[in-house]
């Protein structure tokens, strides 16, 4: 059972301290890239999305 408990407590350790890491580092050149992306598109696509539809209709009742 100890060896168990040892190996567990590697396992523990080797994702804390190389696979943690490394998932932090992808998460934040992910969206790094997607923000920066926005640069690249054409500028009517760059600008937010035109709020119409359920969502307005929604929004301007509620106001």
């Amino acid at each position: 059972m100890p060896i168990l408990f040892i190996y567990l407590e590697l396992t523990m350790t080797f994702l804390r301290q190389n696979i943690a890491p490394l998932m932090i580092l992808m998460v934040f050149l992910f969206a790094l890239v997607a923000t920066s992306a926005r640069i690249f598109l054409p500028t009517d696509m760059s600008a937010p999305a035109p709020l119409t539809g359920v969502i307005s209709q929604f929004l301007h009742h509620t106001v």
